[in-house]
């Protein structure tokens, strides 16, 4: 009785909150509700974590280059696209980079960009290949925590961005994020292509300092709004979120520099043998002194 009539307030809470969504989104794809996003989500986590690893524990790794070769550049392609559309339907055609409310017009402009707003929605659940492929190919080291929290909060936050509020200044990071997805996966793309092209990637620790660029950008942006005098933002809520997430996510990027190579963890072998030769010549040094 007492879980019927929680679920009878639940759903009360629910549809008085769903009233003030976006109509022009409730019908696409994925948009009827949080619920289907929620369970894509949660298989995937189950999947990379649990169940992938373990089917995969007896099993040879996928050889899955031409796979990997296709899926980036088509991630690079697909990120370009919306970059070209978060441009011109706001970012490069009016919005002022500082308050930039949300268009909730019919207009071509506002369509297009609530449509790229989906669209680039959609594009975390692409992603989450990533993933997918780490597991298939039993590079479980590459999953960690890092990798899977920024992979399930993305999708499932930006299902808000787009049910209420797709356009505006709450955007910027979503332009900002194509940017840095098209050179990243250029350089997974030129990986997966194989020895041959890695004289071509020299500039593997360089992605790490993108992303924390792209966050200092992200927070720096949106931090605007809390100095603002006058801002009538539509829905304040998601300025808070998407700061607390371009700090939280500093840091965790700042962590994993650390780590992978300020330690040395995920610098090209190359590197690593050179500093491991290094440090044996200065301890050998340091003994004959």
């Amino acid at each position: 009785m007492a879980f019927n009539e929680l679920t009878s307030t639940a759903l009360q809470l629910y549809d008085e909150w769903i009233k003030d969504a976006d109509p022009r989104t409730k019908d696409w794809l994925l948009m009827s509700s949080p619920l289907p996003q929620t369970i894509i989500i949660c298989a995937y986590i189950y999947f990379v974590m649990s169940l992938g690893p373990r089917l995969m524990e007896n099993k040879k790794p996928f050889d899955l280059k031409k796979v990997l070769v296709i899926y980036n550049f088509g991630v690079v392609a697909l990120s370009l696209y919306m970059c070209y559309e978060f441009v011109m339907s706001g970012w490069g055609t009016g919005y002022s980079f500082s308050c930039d409310l949300v268009d909730y017009s019919h207009s071509p402009q506002a369509m297009r960009m609530a449509h790229t707003c989906w669209l680039y929605y959609f594009s975390k659940f692409i992603e989450l290949l990533d993933t997918v492929f780490f597991v298939l190919r039993k590079k479980n080291n590459q999953i960690s925590f890092l990798h899977v929290f920024h992979h399930s909060i993305m999708p499932f936050t930006w299902w808000f961005g787009v049910r209420f509020a797709p356009g505006g200044q709450g955007t910027f990071h979503a332009l900002l994020n194509c940017i840095v997805h098209v050179i990243m996966y250029t350089y997974y793309g030129l990986s997966a292509l194989g020895p041959a092209y890695q004289k071509f990637l020299w500039w593997k620790k360089h992605l790490t300092s993108i992303q924390l660029t792209q966050f200092v950008i992200i927070t720096t942006h949106i931090g605007q709004y809390f100095f603002m005098k006058d801002c009538p933002y539509q829905y304040p809520i998601f300025i808070y979120i998407i700061a607390v997430y371009g700090v939280v996510f500093l840091f965790l990027f700042l962590n994993f520099w650390y780590h992978a190579y300020t330690k040395g963890k995920r610098l090209p072998k190359a590197l690593r043998r050179a500093d491991k030769v290094q440090n044996n010549n200065s301890i050998a040094n340091s003994k004959q002194d």
